[in-house]
């Protein structure tokens, strides 16, 4: 699919990169840890949201901070967080977070019959449980924007409340 033409080639978004030197100091410290945990050239990083979220230096912080509580700090295990990743990009049209999450998830033990299944929009009853629960429920509020009673028991039960939150 043909980017809009009004997309920037070296930020992959229609805004241009944040360049460190016209940030003020505490846009430049978010933008040092960015660069220093992902790499100033990785698709992610400051090609990705983080990146992006400079452009607004003071929400930047606490954006960035979620980022990585939820990435690094919270209970989501990798291959939960990652499957809900790769969910959330295929059912909002994602290129971009799609691949840059596919091969993490791969890495962190989601069966390619899942990365499979989410891509084409498929069926999730031969999947893990677990697996298709979460698959479920981003369908289901990306989609219905409700999530049923049977649907939330079912989460429940295989996730937990503090993940299921």
């Amino acid at each position: 699919m043909p980017l809009p033409s009004d997309i920037d080639p070296h930020s992959g978004s229609r805004l241009p990169p944040v360049r460190r030197e016209d940030l003020d100091p505490a846009g430049r410290l978010e933008y040092d840890a960015l660069a220093a945990r992902t790499g100033s050239t990785s698709l992610a990083g400051l090609r990705g949201p983080g990146g992006l979220n400079l452009h607004s230096p003071r929400a930047a912080v606490h954006l960035n901070a979620l980022s990585r509580y939820l990435r690094y700090g919270s209970s989501l295990t990798p291959r939960v967080r990652e499957t809900a990743i790769l969910a959330v990009a295929r059912e909002t049209d994602q290129p971009f977070e799609w691949a840059a999450h596919e091969s993490y998830a791969l890495g962190e033990g989601v069966p390619a019959a899942t990365v499979e299944a989410i891509r084409m929009r498929g069926a999730l009853a031969a999947l893990d449980a677990a697996d298709a629960v979460v698959i479920e429920l981003v369908r289901a509020v990306l989609t219905a924007h409700r999530v049923h009673a049977a649907l939330y028991a079912r989460a429940k039960a295989a996730l937990g409340e503090t993940v299921l939150v």
